[in-house]
């Protein structure tokens, strides 16, 4: 009997994301799911993708990302969603929007203006709140349009703020009843559809601060705290804990997430795992533990901090030296608060002296999220014409053009420059052996941590899956193209406990990536472009994808050839679970 098919992608190397080799197959898609992979399918198709030279392989799994407030008037989670990515998670860190008390509204957007760097004036435009409790949260992100697929965390921030308040929950442990009740909340939540819950943990210097400077409210939970949202999961036996943790101490950190994996006996998604250019005893030390971990038999995931892309900033926006007490102060505040700092001298030789003699772990943040303070460059000084001669320097050149101290200079190119200078890391290449380690020898590695939602002013990590892909499967040749799309796709969606996503599969969701390799691109900017298409006219930088043939969301075309068709079929996943085939056709017919 003759079927009619909603799309048929012909001619295409399949790339399953099992690591089975590769191989020239037709798919065939009908009511969002697989209906056949190779063969001749009996019937015809209502659209034709040819896929000669292509790669046909399942969408990509973003693990790490904060399009909390985003996906609220983008519905395609840009910039993910342009690079291949067909599924986010969304409520990492322990950060959200839910569950809230309304008169935390307006604190808990305050709190991601500093934490995750997402401007204030678009959150406040583009996301009305209609929600308290985590269940009427998820219903509202269920009713909303989506481009991709989302699955989300308990943001235990927002869970202990909702239980305790703000200032006590950054100041006491929990009571028992408080206790029980966080028990409770997560418990009600997970029923509504959460994956697990999500913490940071980065001690009374948190890299990522609140609003006025003071930790987050995760940042200083106790071990007990966090082990009692573990019990929730452990008993209902679902689920999962995204956690990035640096207290200080790494022996004393790696033994928490493996007590946390053991109480729970469910999978820890561990943030981060990146290489240095030089030091292979950094991330191979991190492979060992993790590897006898798993001999341990605990469920630990290790996710990769993989993507390449630079970090040009204004003192303004920036927040990522937080872990200086002399720089977290200079930066926290409204901007006139911070062009008045700027002018004390003796909170500028706090910041000195903080950097010249700071401990190890301020100087690796220092050089991995932006370049040490030295060898910055001046990238735009938007409009000051006294400034202009300086575009192009480092602050270590001007400083001895100048007889200064480079903190010095780039403090008063920001406060001559009213905020508005930008100052750009630089480019020191990344050590592609290195990074091929963490994914090659180990079978637990997940690449990505794209922040993607996050820092929009001057990251673009949304754009890992085509950077892993052009650069260390197709110029580098480190990783095979069938082991690239499993740690893409398939290895995410078991850590995250998707069901029947992140394989090409009959009978599985139809997210499917069409692909020409060889055009594969991500622009050729370091930094990417600035675009103003934000609420409220706010502006980000993005990088834009090159070399998509299509883009399917359960077997719905997003992206054709880079243009957007329009279409929504993305899915708010409960528990890992879309809506059955039968549904999905029952509401196209209607």
């Amino acid at each position: 009997m003759s079927n009619i098919y909603d799309i048929h992608i012909k001619g295409g190397t399949v790339v399953d994301g099992t690591r089975a080799p590769r191989r020239i197959a037709d798919v065939w898609i009908k009511d969002g799911k697989i209906a056949q992979i190779g063969g001749a399918a009996p019937g015809t198709a209502k659209e034709v993708i040819d896929a000669s030279g292509k790669i046909v392989c399942p969408g990509f799994v973003d693990l790490h990302t904060h399009y909390d407030a985003q996906i609220h008037w983008d519905p395609y989670c840009t910039i993910s969603g342009w690079h291949g990515v067909t599924t986010v998670v969304l409520g990492n860190c322990g950060f959200g929007f839910a569950p809230v008390k309304p008169e935390y509204q307006e604190r808990s957007l305050l709190t991601m203006t500093r934490t995750e760097a997402i401007p204030y004036d678009c959150m406040k435009q583009g996301m009305p709140f209609t929600w308290e409790t985590i269940p009427e949260y998820l219903d509202s992100l269920d009713a909303r349009p989506k481009g991709v697929n989302c699955v989300h965390y308990m943001p235990t921030a927002s869970l202990l703020t909702y239980v305790m308040g703000l200032e006590a929950a950054k100041t006491r442990e929990a009571t028992s009843d408080e206790r029980k009740e966080l028990r409770r909340l997560l418990d009600e939540g997970m029923e509504a559809g959460l994956m697990g819950f999500s913490i940071q943990r980065l001690g009374e210097n948190s890299t990522q601060a609140d609003f006025d400077g003071t930790p987050m409210v995760t940042d200083t939970m106790s071990d007990a705290e966090v082990l009692n949202l573990a019990k929730v999961l452990h008993d209902r036996g679902e689920g999962n804990v995204q956690i990035t943790q640096a207290t200080g101490d790494i022996k004393t950190d790696m033994q928490f997430l493996e007590t946390l994996a053991a109480t729970t006996g469910r999978p820890v998604l561990h943030n981060a795992i990146a290489p240095t250019r030089k030091n292979a005893r950094v991330h191979r030390r991190s492979l060992d533990w993790l590897n006898n971990a798993r001999d341990k038999g605990l469920q630990i995931y290790g996710q990769a901090g993989t993507v390449r892309t630079g970090f040009c900033f204004t003192l303004e926006h920036w927040n990522l030296y937080d872990a200086s007490p002399a720089w977290r102060k200079l930066t926290t505040g409204t901007k006139e608060e911070k062009l008045e700092k700027l002018k004390d001298y003796q909170l500028r030789e706090a910041i000195i002296a903080e950097t010249e003699e700071a401990d190890r772990r301020l100087q690796v943040i220092q050089a991995g999220v932006g370049g040490a303070v030295p060898q910055l460059q001046v990238q735009d000084v938007h409009g000051t014409q006294s400034l202009e001669k300086y575009v192009g320097k480092t602050l270590a050149q001007i400083g001895e053009e100048e007889g200064k101290h480079p903190i010095h200079v780039m403090l008063d190119l920001s406060l001559e420059g009213d905020l508005n200078v930008h100052f750009l890391g630089p480019d020191r290449g990344f050590n592609a052996d290195f990074m091929a380690e963490i994914i090659n020898n180990n079978s637990y590695t997940i690449p990505g941590v794209s922040d993607g939602g996050a820092h929009t002013k001057f990251f673009t990590g949304g754009a890992y899956t085509t950077d892993f892909l052009k650069w260390l499967v197709r110029d580098e040749e480190k990783i095979t193209l069938e082991e690239a799309h499993y740690r893409l796709a398939a290895l995410p969606a078991q850590a995250a406990g998707l069901k029947e996503r992140g394989v090409l599969r009959e009978g599985w969701a139809a997210d499917v990536v069409v692909y020409d390799i060889n055009a594969l691109g991500d622009g050729d900017e370091w930094i990417g472009e600035i675009v103003h298409d934000l609420p409220a006219g706010e502006w980000r930088r993005i990088k834009r994808a090159e070399g998509y043939q299509a883009i399917i969301v359960n077997g719905e075309v997003t992206f054709n050839n880079g243009e957007c068709t329009g279409a929504t079929p993305g899915e708010l996943l409960r528990r890992g679970r879309g809506k059955s085939s039968s549904k999905i056709a029952e509401e196209r017919a209607a």
